[in-house]
């Protein structure tokens, strides 16, 4: 929740905190969110108790389905793509491809790769990290 910048008084803060704790994690959040609602979590946990392996499943399931949750950009990363799309190079060399993936990554929680086709890349990670640093502006 580093990301907010703001006021956390604010009830954009709260807005924002909602969401973040609400969001869904990976495929274990969204699986018990269908057990919740069928009724299944609550008869599992009568029949097997309290400690049912519900939240060790969830965990599981988690880590190994995240979603693909857009993370905030960082103040330097920002302020790269600030001067990258302002002053576009004439060709985008491995250095530049290299550090633009790595925003990327991070990001959009991925882990693309370098790659010789150009149009590839500029329809690809450069359109998104374009798309994510316009909603800044």
């Amino acid at each position: 929740m580093e990301d907010f910048k703001g006021d956390k008084r604010s009830k954009a803060y709260r807005e924002y905190k909602k969401n973040y704790e609400n969001a869904s994690k990976g495929l274990g959040d969204k699986v018990e969110e269908v057990l919740d609602k069928t009724g299944i979590a609550k008869v599992a946990k009568f029949i097997l108790g309290e400690d049912c392996g519900c939240d060790k499943r969830k965990d599981t399931l988690n880590k190994m389905f995240p979603s693909k949750k857009i993370n905030c950009l960082t103040e330097k990363e920002h302020s790269y793509l600030d001067n990258y799309f302002k002053n576009p190079p004439p060709k985008i060399t491995p250095p530049i491809q290299l550090e633009l993936l790595v925003i990327y990554n991070r990001v959009f929680n991925d882990r693309a790769g370098t790659t010789g086709c150009s149009s590839c890349f500029i329809n690809g990670v450069h359109a998104k990290l374009k798309q994510v640093f316009e909603e800044y502006a």
